[in-house]
């Protein structure tokens, strides 16, 4: 286990379009071997998509979307008198939109679909409205911390 202090969080940049500091963290998840303008020219024309399908702030969309995904519980594996336990705990915001955004493009990613634009602009208008791949994940991750109730004691 390291002694060192623990990393200080550095601060987000807004983005240049939308001033938010989220489009600028799913910009960062979905930047490929450092090839940031790709990714927002993908990011951005996706939001271009989603305006023109639902007619509605795309910003909004993408909020919505990642409020929904966000997850409550999480399991962390904790190794306990030689047994190795799925341990349920709470998730802290930043980590619970970290992991929306991941959810959320690696669902975009095994998508079936022409480019990234569409199948990124159709995953979080999925997101929006309760389906998709990443709220399955969501479901799935609080369906084990729910079955692993009873060694919710074990707290780390």
């Amino acid at each position: 286990m390291s002694r060192r202090k623990v990393a200080k969080k550095r601060p987000v940049a807004p983005d240049p379009v939308y001033q938010s500091r989220l489009v600028s963290l799913l910009v960062s998840h979905l930047l490929k071997k450092g090839k940031k303008s790709l990714a927002y020219r993908i990011f951005y024309e996706a939001m271009t998509q989603i305006s023109e399908t639902t007619s509605q702030d795309p910003l909004e969309v993408l909020r919505q979307a990642v409020l929904n995904i966000t997850p409550k519980v999480e399991v962390k594996s904790r190794r306990i008198g030689g047994a190795v336990l799925q341990v349920p705990l709470e998730v802290k915001s930043d980590r619970g939109t970290a992991l929306a955004l991941r959810w959320l493009l690696l669902a975009a990613r095994g998508r079936s679909g022409r480019s990234m634009v569409t199948k990124l602009a159709a995953e979080i208008m999925d997101a929006a409205n309760n389906t998709g791949g990443a709220i399955r994940k969501r479901e799935d991750t609080h369906r084990m911390a729910e079955a692993n109730k009873a060694f919710a004691h074990f707290r780390f």
